[in-house]
């Protein structure tokens, strides 16, 4: 069993825990005694982190809707599309039209750069994050 120690992505709190894993699938979770903020403990949302790894719910690829139905894409094809979108929005009703919400799924220098993305690239102050506390 191999554990990799990583930080909790559900909070900004900064819990450590170790991810178990025998071969290629995450099966468990091992707090970090050593970690001065949760020394040791974890939330019911930490015991769980690592249940959506290998969800058979969980996306994969990304969707686009063409002709009104989900149809699978590139990243490039899907980010373009979500791009030219905004910008279309923000030219015709301006950047406070547009909002911007993160996960906490994500890690924390992760959401300071969709931050940093939504005000400065499209000139909104509309951020908002699942996992304030």
């Amino acid at each position: 069993m191999r554990r990799t120690r990583t930080v909790c992505p559900f909070c900004g709190c900064g819990c450590s825990f170790y991810l178990l894993s025998e071969g290629d699938r995450v099966t468990g979770i091992e707090p970090s005694p050593l970690n001065p903020v949760n020394k040791g403990m974890l939330c019911v949302k930490g015991w769980n982190a690592h249940e959506f790894i290998h969800s058979p719910e969980r996306l994969t690829t990304p969707l686009i809707r063409k002709h009104g139905s989900l149809v699978e894409s590139t990243w490039d094809e899907a980010l373009k599309v979500v791009a030219d979108r905004f910008l279309d929005i923000k030219k015709q009703f301006g950047s406070r039209a547009l909002a911007f919400l993160s996960s906490a799924k994500v890690t924390n220098e992760e959401n300071y750069l969709f931050m940093k993305m939504a005000r400065a690239a499209f000139g909104t102050n509309n951020v908002d994050h699942c996992a304030r506390l």
